[in-house]
């Protein structure tokens, strides 16, 4: 019996390997047109893939980006927020950078503006 590690004399021939992984390799593409067709049957799933991040996570997360700094720019005095740290309190003051919250009698504390992460409705308890 023929084995592929060993030719007639027993000895393991390396030229017998690689012939045989050539032909069990993919048929080579014939003619220049098949070429360009290929690479852009390639590009197709990745542009694919990219478009459903785009809408998938890139578009809503600009936006939310978006809503939060207009929130921010329009903080003014009064308005109950609470921060990203889960601070609940009332704007005291409002600097070009921070604001101060009033989170209980006589507390006073200054957060950097982006630090707030939301405004409470009006109805929301203390």
């Amino acid at each position: 019996m023929y084995s592929i590690f060993q030719n007639f004399g027993g000895e393991c021939m390396f030229s017998d390997i690689v012939n045989i992984a050539y032909a069990m390799g993919p048929t080579p593409q014939g003619g220049a047109g098949q070429g360009a067709g290929g690479l852009i049957g390639s590009l197709v799933p990745l542009i694919l893939i990219f478009v459903i991040f785009y809408f998938l996570l890139i578009r809503p997360q600009q936006k939310k980006a978006k809503e939060h700094k207009t929130m921010i720019e329009s903080l003014k005095k009064g308005d109950k927020i609470v921060t990203s740290g889960g601070i609940y309190g009332i704007i005291e003051a409002v600097g070009s950078a921070t604001v101060t919250v009033k989170i209980a009698e006589n507390v006073r504390v200054k957060f950097g503006k982006a630090y707030v992460a939301a405004l409470r409705a009006s109805a929301d308890e203390d």
